[in-house]
């Protein structure tokens, strides 16, 4: 009989169990920091000795491989092995090993010795082969990096499987901490280091070791600045070098290096900031071309080759070479800044340090890595000379040791019984039993115990240098006089000074050329071309507009607005875009910012400084006028907006700008006009003065218009007045 299946419970009786809730503090250190320590700790930080897991793991591998000496092998070969330590994929492994190699040019002491292609640090768009391709063997400089790393200097630890073992760090014999460049960014930090000369760090370093309160001014007196592989120029400013010493962030400024082929008319610029690439030098070129800012420029291209770098600039004739590099130099990344960020791990622990603490740290690790390799060679000496001790203990009786041996009847009683003969120990009588039969004759044994009173100085020697730090830092004095004559090189990155650089005003990054402004009453503003007005003259205004202001300039002026709220702006011509006669133009209180129903009034061009004989003349509605020198606006900077130009008890009427006396036609509201000479309006210092009458107005009548050049339009006769205040007369419109 078939077993009755078990209804499944009612909904009802379904009991969820409640969701565990976990505090986000839990969470993030949980879960979180696991993954952001080992990014900082395993991956993107370098350590003391210049190199990060990636690059450690790579080169160590290669030594094993024995690639120090003999021919080259594949770069594949490399990776593979690699995988044993590193297994983060191929890719990632070829691509560290692209950036150490002597044809990517990223390094000023190369640790790869390649062929093929690997391309080039300063090209983005320069891609390297595939590994099955390129060929690779370590540089005979890695000598350096790996001196005593079989002699127990370094730890060394299981790989990630416990197959076999890495060191932690590589023994370096020098600060390759500051000779790599290196960059990592990890999690809430990175790190930024840029390279240094290797001579200089040398003589640096041993002078730290010599003196180590060596003031920091000597310190930047021996290294003098960083040294980047591509070359170019350093401009030096020695505070923010200061800074970068003793605080290990800052920023040095690097620009191009280039030269000029005067019969080509070509500029050829050979070497460029490390921080920045050719592509994006170009891309930016490209863009000034199209905005019409690089006019200068008839063609440029990538003419890089075997022979090196190169830039090549076509321009056209009667250019100057040096000012057009000035401009590029401001205006693309031909000059750039390297920002650094001395951040080092040490004892697993990132800190920001200057380049004195660096060499600091680095001498603490370097001493205990010369201490542990001439501890190993002490222990290898004196085991050596344990031996040849109880060699010579068979001296005095080398028939008795055959005896014994040959008297003896069992193999392992043969040790035991050398023991008991000559009182030796067990490692002594092994050595002695292992001695050919041939070799058991006095003169044999004669040369070997020869070497016991050398053996027992150097052992002396050794002692007293380990235990004297003094003469540990000698070892590492003489060390780095070894490799600065064997590996030193001059500077590639040539240091210049502020004081010498030529630098371009931002006016001359303006171009120039003709234009004609226009100003309305109701504030449009027109800059055109002279090409532009070639073909149309004819000025678009808005309906019951006209024009206050029409006059030539150039494009790098500047000019002054005045505006019916008795305020002043300063404006430049470059700010404003050329535009066609046929159109409206920009409204300028728009684009000075201006106030809310605030108008233009009256435009003055900047071509000189305010003159001493030249004034401002204001007449107000009340009939009232005064004249207000230009210097009375004078301040010692620029300011691109004055307040209280002029004074506002009236409203203003008309404002001019003269240095001549001028004829003015003074308008009032009852149809009644004078002509004045602009000279018998007083002048008054102080800007917001409400002047002296100059129209006698009666009753309710205002003083409504003000005009200059109006002898085309009304016929004065009998308006003409040589004194002021002065009462309306009669006139007419011409055309009426």
């Amino acid at each position: 009989m078939a077993k009755k299946r078990k209804a499944p419970p009612a909904p009802e009786a379904i009991v969820h169990a409640p969701p565990t809730l976990q505090p986000i503090t839990e969470t993030i250190e949980k879960n979180y920091m696991p993954y952001v320590m080992t990014v900082i700790v395993s991956r993107a930080i370098p350590e003391i000795d210049g190199f990060k897991p990636a690059h450690r793991k790579l080169l160590y591998t290669m030594y094993k491989m024995g690639l120090m000496s003999g021919p080259r092998t594949k770069s594949a070969n490399v990776v593979g092995a690699t995988m044993k330590l590193n297994p983060h994929g191929d890719a990632a492994i070829y691509e560290t090993m692209v950036r150490l190699t002597r044809d990517n040019e990223a390094l000023l002491h190369p640790f790869v010795d390649s062929k093929g292609s690997f391309g080039k640090q300063y090209s983005s768009s320069t891609a390297y082969s595939a590994p099955r391709y390129t060929e690779v063997r370590l540089d005979g400089f890695c000598a350096e990096i790996f001196r005593g790393i079989d002699k127990n200097a370094v730890d060394m630890v299981d790989n990630y499987d416990g197959t076999m073992k890495e060191p932690v760090l590589l023994p370096t014999a020098f600060p390759n901490i500051l000779v790599t460049p290196n960059m990592g960014i990890a999690v809430g930090m990175a790190s930024n280091i840029c390279s240094f000369n290797l001579a200089e760090i040398c003589d640096g370093t041993s002078a730290l070791l010599k003196n180590p309160k060596l003031s920091t001014d000597k310190l930047m007196d021996l290294i003098k600045a960083p040294d980047f592989p591509g070359g170019g120029f350093l401009i030096y400013d020695r505070e923010a070098m200061r800074e970068v010493f003793e605080s290990g962030s800052g920023s040095v400024k690097l620009r191009g290096r280039y030269v000029y082929d005067k019969a080509a008319g070509c500029i050829e610029v050979v070497q460029i900031p490390y921080s920045t690439t050719i592509e994006q030098i170009m891309k930016k070129m490209t863009d000034l071309v199209k905005e019409g800012k690089l006019k200068e420029v008839t063609d440029f291209r990538d003419e890089t080759d075997l022979s090196g770098f190169k830039l090549a600039i076509d321009v056209r004739r009667g250019t100057d070479p040096d000012k057009l590099m000035a401009k590029l130099f401001k205006q693309t990344s031909l000059e750039d800044s390297f920002k650094c960020n001395f951040n080092i791990l040490i004892d697993s622990t990132p800190r920001q340090m200057g380049v004195r603490e660096i060499l600091e740290e680095w001498i603490k690790f370097r001493i205990g890595c010369v201490k542990r390799e001439l501890s190993f060679d002490l222990g290898k000496k004196k085991d050596k000379l344990h031996l040849l001790l109880g060699l010579g203990k068979i001296l005095l009786d080398i028939d008795k040791a055959i005896r014994i041996v040959r008297e003896t009847a069992k193999e392992e009683d043969v040790v035991p019984n050398l023991m008991a003969g000559f009182r030796i120990d067990e490692i002594q009588a092994e050595y002695i039993a292992e001695i050919k039969l041939r070799n058991l004759n006095r003169e044999y044994i004669l040369n070997r115990i020869k070497e016991i009173e050398s053996l027992q100085a150097e052992i002396a020697e050794l002692e007293e240098t380990i235990g004297d730090e003094l003469k540990l830092k000698a070892v590492i004095i003489k060390q780095l006089a070894e490799i600065k004559k064997k590996y030193g090189q001059p500077r590639k990155t040539q240091l210049i000074y502020a004081d010498d650089v030529v630098e371009l005003d931002a006016e001359d990054l303006i171009e120039n050329y003709n234009v004609r402004l226009v100003l309305t009453r109701e504030g449009y503003f027109k800059k055109i071309t002279h090409a532009s007005l070639r073909g149309n003259d004819e000025q678009k205004l808005k309906d019951g507009d006209e024009i206050i202001f029409s006059g030539d300039a150039e494009n790098r002026d500047e000019f002054i607005v005045l505006t019916d709220r008795a305020q002043l702006y300063r404006a430049k011509v470059s700010d404003f875009e050329p535009v066609k006669a046929s159109v409206m133009g920009d409204f300028l209180p728009a684009k000075l910012g201006m106030e809310d129903g605030e108008r233009p009034i009256l435009l003055r061009m900047m071509t000189e400084e305010f003159g001493e004989d030249e004034h401002f003349i204001f007449l107000f509605a009340n009939g009232k006028g005064v004249r207000v020198p230009l210097s009375a606006y004078q301040t010692k900077s620029v300011r691109r907006k004055q307040s209280g130009v002029y004074s506002t008890v009236s409203p203003i009427v008309a404002a001019f700008c003269t240095t001549d006396p001028i004829d003015l036609l003074l308008i009032n509201s009852a149809g009644r006009a004078i002509v004045i000479k602009s000279s018998l309006i007083p002048v008054k210092t102080t800007r917001t003065a409400s002047g002296v009458q100059v129209m006698s107005l009666k009753g309710d009548t205002v003083l409504t218009e003000a005009l200059t050049n109006f002898d085309e339009r009304y016929d004065t006769k009998g308006c003409r007045k040589l004194k002021i205040p002065a009462p309306g007369a009669a006139f007419s419109a011409k055309n009426s």
